[in-house]
């Protein structure tokens, strides 16, 4: 066999070899599936690759959304120099000699070079630096595709020099899409055999994958390669027992169901999915939908978030976004904090669903938090106001003649339990009840208070409320 066809033979029983998301991956622009929002005809991302005029970018976003292989269609589209590497597979040296090649390319031959660099989060800070300077100077056009936030994972520099493209989960309809393709392709996918999916199978892989197109791949090979031997022909296409088409395979919700266990969440209990999540949740409840709420909750649980943490937000928010409007809340919140701490999961799933649907469902008023936080502040950098004469402390000897407590009247002796009598010293209003929940009856009582030290003797307010 000579040199020429014993590569074509290496190359064909390579492809055979590659996974059914690697064979589908792409050849040209138009064929990518997904990403409308920068890669539709006319955006942004697309002119940059249609003029090749591509500068440094970030891909960034969940596994299995098309980050790698959109470098992969870049590197096939561009007339560039195209280098590739994974950031958990090579270090500095490697990176350096990267660097140099294309510093060396740049001035032979004036060809400027596009360096793909996957998983960029795992370099260090130091590491990363290396490639600050020719990014900057524009030797190495750098694409960095990172699982992770940019601007917590990756130096802000080469965040700064580089355009920021947020990849999202595949849509169901576009998860279809890409396993349509699959079926459809004789020559990368299964368009040689004879093969009938069900419209429910495809539905629940583009559910089950969570917007995760390899993993829907893998689920469609698996639930095709143990329902009949798939073999390749000598031009390397697909095909069953030899040169023998293959038998009818039907694949349905069954099959399919079997091929993809359970949906793999994408969380991090340090990362992204971990902060947006908690913060979904908090939001939820404050914003009175106990629905959403309730799904985050449980999305949290299943994904392993420690309990306790949930426990204490709800607590948080308790006071912060509920407040005087219910008092009750704080009381439930905090049972929930001891009664997740002693019993734990899965049992205190039951705890905090019914805590999370209390503040859902309850009136809202962040009056408390505010006035605190408007303390606070005027704590920190206003000027520090003295204890009033009479407030201060009169049990101690001597504390008379310093005039400490001298006039000091007790509340219980007043009308009403309320005597016209100074606290602070200065005028200043911290916190003010809104009209929603318990709090419409406090505010009718600080109105009543403020009619009695203006001379007025009205009724007690509750008398007016009946």
């Amino acid at each position: 066999m000579g040199a020429g066809l014993w590569e074509q033979q290496q190359q064909r029983n390579r492809h055979a070899a590659e996974p059914l998301a690697v064979r589908m991956r792409p050849q040209r622009l138009e064929q990518f599936i997904g990403q409308r929002q920068f890669l539709a005809p006319g955006t942004l991302l697309w002119r940059m690759l249609e003029a090749d005029r591509l500068t440094s970018v970030i891909f960034y976003g969940p596994p299995g959304c098309g980050k790698t292989t959109l470098a992969e269609v870049i590197a096939s589209h561009t007339k560039r120099r195209f280098e590739r590497a994974n950031a958990g597979a090579v270090g500095v040296r490697e990176v350096r000699e990267v660097l140099n090649r294309a510093r060396q390319a740049l001035e032979n031959d004036a060809r400027r070079t596009i360096f793909f660099l996957d998983e960029i989060h795992r370099f260090n800070r130091a590491q990363q630096d290396v490639l600050l300077g020719d990014v900057e100077r524009g030797i190495v056009t750098l694409i960095g595709a990172t699982t992770e936030n940019p601007f917590f994972a990756i130096n802000a520099p080469l965040v700064s020099r580089s355009a920021i493209f947020q990849f999202e989960p595949l849509s169901e309809a576009e998860v279809v899409e890409v396993l349509q393709s699959a079926l459809d392709d004789p020559e990368r996918g299964y368009g040689g055999l004879d093969l009938r999916v069900d419209d429910e199978a495809l539905g629940h892989w583009a559910t089950v994958s969570d917007g995760d197109a390899r993993r829907a791949l893998s689920a469609l090979e698996i639930a095709v390669s143990s329902s009949t031997t798939v073999f390749t022909d000598a031009e390397g296409r697909l095909a069953a027992d030899g040169d023998r088409p293959a038998a009818a395979v039907h694949i349905d919700l069954a099959a399919a169901e079997q091929s993809i266990q359970r949906k793999a969440l994408v969380y991090d209990g340090t990362g992204d999915e971990h902060y947006d999540v908690i913060s979904a949740f908090i939001k939820s409840m404050r914003g009175s939908d106990p629905d959403a709420a309730v799904y985050w909750l449980a999305r949290m649980l299943d994904a392993g978030e420690d309990p306790r943490f949930i426990a204490r937000r709800i607590a948080i928010l308790a006071s912060e976004d509920i407040g005087n409007a219910d008092p009750h809340a704080l009381t439930v919140a905090a049972s929930a904090c001891a009664i997740t701490e002693r019993i734990g999961m899965p049992e205190c799933q039951l705890t905090l669903a019914q805590a999370a649907i209390y503040m859902a469902t309850t009136p809202k008023s962040n009056a408390s938090a505010t006035a605190i936080w408007t303390a606070m502040t005027d704590v920190r950098e206003g000027r520090t106001i003295p204890v009033p004469k009479h407030l201060r402390d009169g049990h101690y000897g001597g504390a008379k003649r310093l005039g400490h407590g001298r006039g000091y009247q007790y509340a219980h002796k007043g009308e009403g339990g309320y005597v016209d009598q100074e606290y602070l010293g200065v005028d200043k209003c911290y916190y003010e009840p809104t009209d929603r929940g318990d709090e419409l009856r406090i505010r009718k009582y600080l109105e009543w208070l403020e009619e009695r030290r203006s001379g007025e003797t009205p009724g007690r307010p509750e008398d007016d409320a009946e």
